[in-house]
């Protein structure tokens, strides 16, 4: 096992991995901009680095000041957390390269899962249902990309081969825009991923997202930790994430389970990773594969009892699974509420110093987060702040817990969406459970303020 890691992220991913190492043992390094001086892990790390200034690109993303800092404070592994490098493949192969473990898969895979089209060439070979969409990415010629949407039926949605995020994408109801919407959807890809690939899919009108967690050693092992339901969205960003999904029926599950840990084994895939599908009249379909640790992976924490963070180090450090799939249940359900600073129904950032920070607590209830009374949240990162994650032995357990745990949260000195999530845990379609991915919005669209 490793005697040191360094983490290479921050905000309530840098804790949470921090606390993993610190119950296994290990010793953490964390890495930070001068805007997060005053961060809790920073405070509590065996050992904490400053590697520049607040914009990105000259700290979280300045792989040689990682490198470096991995190299002085001699740390064995690097652990990316989500986010920032943690699916950029050449970053994994420096670290690699400069001798120190990768806590994730090997740059292949984060290169065949990372370009949407590989991933899904490699998905139909190993059995995992797919949308109906073009073979590949779209040729040039403007005849052949019409016949291929003739095939799959309007509307249709192009998207980036190398896009992530909900960005890079486009939906297209008739002929006449299709031309058009390729080629601007080609020329934004370049631009934000230096990649202008793109390809065409089936727009699936009405789909929910759920995404199935899988979890692989160094050892030809692989197994499938239940599923998450993520369609609490907006603009493509989760709001609400809970699991199990309500309402599919398990054999269903079980079947995309099953072929989702065994493309793991097809591909040698080692660490933790999620494929995440749009559900649709009772069928799944593979859009995409996350090769980190997911931010809600706290809900199937709680309903499967194993530690993902954990996993992830002993995977890295060539361990075997100490389960197999008959081993792993799923017991009771969890919601998630990803807490961020922003206008609850306008959605602006609101960056500044909180004067006042009360978690909720009780039976069932974690909260991860890095905050506190006069933490100073910086305006140039990711608005969220924190998770709040409920178990319950049911639903409506779970969903009487949250309201309890929100009605607790206290944050003052900034906006947050906590009621937001109050408003939502008490709206008849969100208990009734199977919302779609586009409810949130249609919903926000009422509730305008």
């Amino acid at each position: 096992m490793f005697k040191k890691i360094l983490i290479a992220n921050r905000g309530e991913i840098a804790l949470r991995i921090q606390r993993a190492c610190r119950e296994m043992g290990i010793k953490s390094v964390v890495v930070y901009s001068t805007a997060d001086r005053e961060a809790k892990y920073v405070k509590l790390a065996d050992e904490a680095v400053c590697i520049g200034p607040p914009p990105s690109a000259q700290s979280y993303l300045n792989m040689p000041a990682i490198i470096s800092t991995a190299e002085v404070t001699d740390a064995e592994a690097i652990h990316p957390g989500y986010g920032f490098l943690s699916e950029n493949a050449d970053f994994a192969e420096r670290v690699e390269r400069s001798g120190f473990t990768f806590i994730g898969p090997t740059p292949e895979s984060i290169r065949m899962m990372g370009d949407k089209v590989s991933a899904k060439q490699a998905m139909i070979k190993a059995g995992v249902p797919c949308v109906p969409g073009s073979e590949g990415a779209l040729p040039e010629d403007p005849k052949e990309i019409v016949r291929i949407a003739l095939e799959i039926r309007y509307p249709v949605i192009i998207k980036a081969a190398g896009g992530g995020g909900g960005r890079g994408m486009r939906v297209v109801h008739t002929e006449a825009a299709l031309i058009h919407a390729v080629q601007t959807t080609r020329a934004e890809a370049g631009a934000a991923f230096g990649n202008s690939a793109v390809y065409m899919e089936k727009f699936l009108e009405h789909p929910r997202h759920i995404e199935i967690q899988v979890m692989a050693d160094q050892h030809k092992s692989a197994v499938w930790l239940g599923e998450r339901d993520c369609s609490m969205q907006r603009r493509h960003q989760k709001i609400i994430e809970e699991a199990p999904a309500p309402g599919i029926p398990r054999r269903i599950i079980e079947k995309v389970g099953e072929r989702c840990a065994a493309a793991c084994k097809r591909i040698g895939y080692r660490g933790a990773g999620t494929f995440e599908f749009l559900y649709e009249d009772g069928e799944f379909y593979f859009i995409e594969m996350n090769t980190r640790v997911q931010v809600e992976h706290p809900v199937t924490e709680l309903v499967t009892g194993i530690d993902i963070v954990q996993m992830q180090i002993r995977v890295a450090a060539n361990e075997k699974l100490p389960f197999t799939q008959r081993n792993i249940e799923m017991r009771g359900h969890a919601i998630e509420c990803r807490i961020n600073a922003e206008d609850p129904y306008v959605f602006t950032p609101s960056p500044g110093r909180i004067t006042l920070w009360h978690a909720p607590g009780g039976p069932g209830v974690r909260v991860d987060s890095h905050a506190y009374t006069n933490y100073y949240v910086p305006p140039n990162y990711d608005s969220m702040i924190g998770k709040i994650i409920v178990h319950g032995d049911t639903r409506e357990q779970a969903l009487a817990r949250m309201r309890t745990a929100l009605s607790e949260t206290v944050v003052e000195g900034i906006l947050t969406n906590i009621p937001l999530h109050r408003e939502l845990m008490v709206d008849a379609k969100f208990i009734e459970g199977g919302t779609t991915i586009h409810y949130l919005e249609g919903w926000l669209g009422q509730h305008r303020r």
